[in-house]
């Protein structure tokens, strides 16, 4: 008994992933307001009307994608303060995390750049919330390398070298010959670092 309750909510939370990785795919394609929760449902092979079984919304949607990647860019970041005591060490990781980040979400930052102002008041002051527990992070590392320059300076680098890395799995990969995500992941880690020593 124990174990088919195990598996029934194991199979729960991969339909559950896979609809917020389909919705976040059709966001970023169409816009909040073009896809249905009927187009999100055939993306995984349900009904839309089975969606309700696991969000009550396409706003309930929108915000565990919203939500859930804001966590986790601040959860890693802790994560990075943690393991590495070096402050440029740290700066180094932080990089990496973020980098890592923009080539394997991409359509999740389309969404956010998008579609933040679909979420409920709630929902979108908790996204922006952790953001900025993000950015503190970033700040702090920024802070003990840098010591001279005023946190609001430090928060304006990280802005900056985060536009830098978000925007640019975009546009690679509009680009005929696009390199491998490797090069791509080597090239931005140089400019983000260049671009914070500036």
């Amino acid at each position: 008994m124990a174990t088919a309750s195990t598996d029934r909510a194991r199979a729960k939370s991969r339909r559950r992933a896979e609809l917020i990785a389909a919705a976040a795919r059709l966001f970023a394609e169409r816009g909040f307001t073009g896809v249905s929760l009927e187009d999100i449902g055939t993306a995984v092979g349900i009904s839309g009307p089975a969606v309700y079984r696991h969000f009550a919304s396409k706003q309930a949607l929108l915000a565990a994608i919203l939500v859930g990647v804001s966590e986790h860019l601040r959860d890693g970041g802790a994560a990075v303060l943690a393991a590495e005591s070096d402050a440029a060490a740290r700066r180094d990781a932080l990089i990496r995390f973020h980098v890592d980040f923009a080539l394997t979400d991409a359509d999740v930052i389309r969404v956010q750049d998008r579609d933040l102002s679909s979420l409920p008041d709630a929902d979108r002051h908790r996204v922006r919330r952790l953001q900025r527990e993000y950015v503190e992070v970033w700040v702090g590392v920024l802070r003990t390398l840098e010591p001279g320059r005023t946190d609001a300076e430090l928060r304006v680098r990280a802005h900056a070298v985060f536009g830098l890395i978000n925007s640019t799995p975009h546009s690679v990969r509009a680009l005929r010959s696009a390199p491998s995500d490797d090069d791509v992941r080597t090239i931005l880690e140089q400019l983000a670092r260049a671009a914070l020593a500036a």
